[in-house]
């Protein structure tokens, strides 16, 4: 992170374009680590200034993501630009916020779903949620990580052709993995639940391109990454006909990830049959 963000020549000319350069260079040279050196240009930036860093931070990941999934190449320009734009659509936001609070909490919970859906399907570049093909189940999986707990949750979300809630799962293990490996556990977790179960015609859907490419990879690898994705399709070949994995954007995997981070505060896993009530808007407004 301290190479993607302050330190590639790349994101120093986005700097220096966009004004900040000489703090964050002040900033980075002072901090012994790349967190440092965030808080402190927030200590030192103004309030203007802090949303110019944010965003900007926003649109380096944005460029990266784009160059490594998508093989896009942008110029300088190009990311401080969009920077600009994420702070103007901001600062409309918050003067409409402003001005619709009121208003908002007089409406009744269904209109303000349907609001929520608006929104979401008009932003710019927003990967929503898919329904599965007529027949078909679409099983979501995330994982989330807790330092203060030193838990890897798990989060499993089945929904049917129309979108709607059919089965949750969240478990969780008591240790911090590896990123990839928590991801990896995810799908495994998913496997074995639905091959209890006996279900099939199955998407799995994932926000992790690195487990998705591995699972359908032939290279051996004797990690323990290696490991949980051989024991996936160990569990694939044995009890599965008609399935597959998918990858997926983090936005079109937010039930997922609510359950996955509800689930680090558990000790042992819970099933849910209805729809839990902290994802039910996200459901609801998917099935839009």
């Amino acid at each position: 992170m301290a190479h993607l963000f302050f330190a590639c020549p790349f994101a120093i000319q986005v700097w220096r374009l966009s004004g900040l350069w000489s703090d964050v260079s002040a900033a980075n040279s002072n901090a012994d680590s790349d967190i440092g050196t965030v808080f402190a240009l927030l200590d030192m930036l103004t309030t203007e200034q802090r949303v110019v860093f944010a965003a900007t931070v926003w649109s380096l990941w944005k460029h990266r993501n784009l160059k490594v999934w998508e093989g896009v190449t942008e110029v300088v320009a190009v990311v401080v630009d969009r920077a600009r734009v994420m702070i103007t659509k901001w600062q409309i936001a918050n003067t409409k916020t402003s001005a619709e609070s009121r208003a908002a909490t007089a409406a009744p919970p269904t209109q303000l779903l349907s609001n929520s859906a608006e929104v979401n399907s008009s932003d710019d570049g927003l990967v929503l949620w898919q329904k599965p093909t007529s027949g078909r189940y679409k099983c979501n999986v995330d994982a989330a990580f807790s330092s203060n707990f030193n838990r890897t949750g798990i989060g499993i979300c089945i929904r049917d052709e129309e979108g709607a809630f059919v089965l949750a799962k969240m478990t969780s293990f008591p240790c911090l993995d590896q990123v990839t490996v928590g991801e990896a556990m995810g799908l495994f977790e998913a496997l074995q639940w639905l091959s209890d179960m006996s279900l099939d015609n199955i998407d799995f859907e994932l926000d992790s391109k690195i487990t998705c490419d591995a699972f359908r990879s032939s290279k051996d690898d004797v990690s323990k990454f290696g490991h949980v994705i051989a024991s996936c399709k160990a569990l694939f070949s044995a009890f599965f006909i008609n399935f597959r994995t998918e990858f997926t954007r983090r936005q079109a995997n937010a039930a997922a990830h609510a359950l996955a981070r509800e689930a680090t505060f558990l000790a042992s896993p819970v099933i849910y049959y209805h729809i839990p009530s902290y994802i039910e808007t996200i459901i609801i407004n998917e099935m839009q």
